[in-house]
């Protein structure tokens, strides 16, 4: 009797283990050939390395994905400039018709110039015009979007309120958001940290190839749940 327990222990635990293995096998077969296309600022350029370093890049390579990237230095959501070209509300247009998945990260230098660029107000606007283009654009795709860092003095900031008007506006139009200023574990504030894990001591923006690394499982662990 006890053998035979053991044996039906045994069968179920190779049936779990194989459900499993199948389960992640499906998951990445789902994604193979797939089109994604990144669009952002600086953080999505990756700055000064090469994008080949970025977590986005490391997630296409590693589930066959064709991978588009649309990052540009300076750029933000809903602010135009000479020197940093149009912003992202306008420049989506630009980008591939045929996407399986899209993600946009920004943020970052919306906070810089919110009071610049017309407040919180005219930011959710902007932001408001990108949701529904890339919902009309990308009907049948995937869409995700990724907030800034968080940042010193975070609460009340500038930057907080460009982060819940970004989780607010993607909420309305049923976009997934990763909230990574409070749910990255990127701890931008930390002048340790950003040694370690960003491309300058001062820099609290840019990831080097280790923070890249450090947060692909978080992003993965995101974009999959959908």
């Amino acid at each position: 009797m006890r053998k035979k327990l053991l044996f039906i222990i045994f069968c179920l635990s190779a049936l779990t283990g194989f459900a499993q293995t199948a389960n992640t096998h499906s998951q990445t077969d789902d994604l193979k050939g797939k089109r994604i296309g990144v669009i952002g600022d600086s953080y999505v350029k990756n700055h000064k390395e090469p994008v080949e370093n970025t977590w986005h890049y490391a997630f296409a390579q590693k589930h066959g994905m064709e991978y588009f990237n649309y990052g540009r230095n300076g750029n933000s959501i809903a602010y135009s400039s000479p020197r940093w070209g149009e912003a992202m509300y306008i420049r989506y247009k630009e980008m591939t018709d045929s996407l399986d998945y899209v993600i946009v990260i920004g943020g970052h230098n919306d906070a810089f110039k919110l009071e610049s660029i017309g407040g919180i107000d005219n930011f959710k606007a902007k932001l408001e015009i990108l949701c529904k283009g890339l919902v009309e654009k990308y009907s049948t795709a995937k869409i995700f979007f990724f907030t800034r860092w968080n940042c010193k003095n975070f609460k009340e900031s500038d930057s907080e309120k460009v982060v819940d008007a970004m989780v607010e506006v993607c909420g309305n139009y049923s976009i997934p958001i990763f909230d990574c200023a409070r749910k990255g574990g990127i701890y931008a504030d930390n002048d340790t940290f950003r040694r370690i894990y960003f491309q300058g001591e001062k820099d609290t923006a840019h990831l080097n190839a280790k923070g890249h690394v450090r947060f692909l499982k978080v992003a993965e662990n995101f974009i999959l749940q959908y």
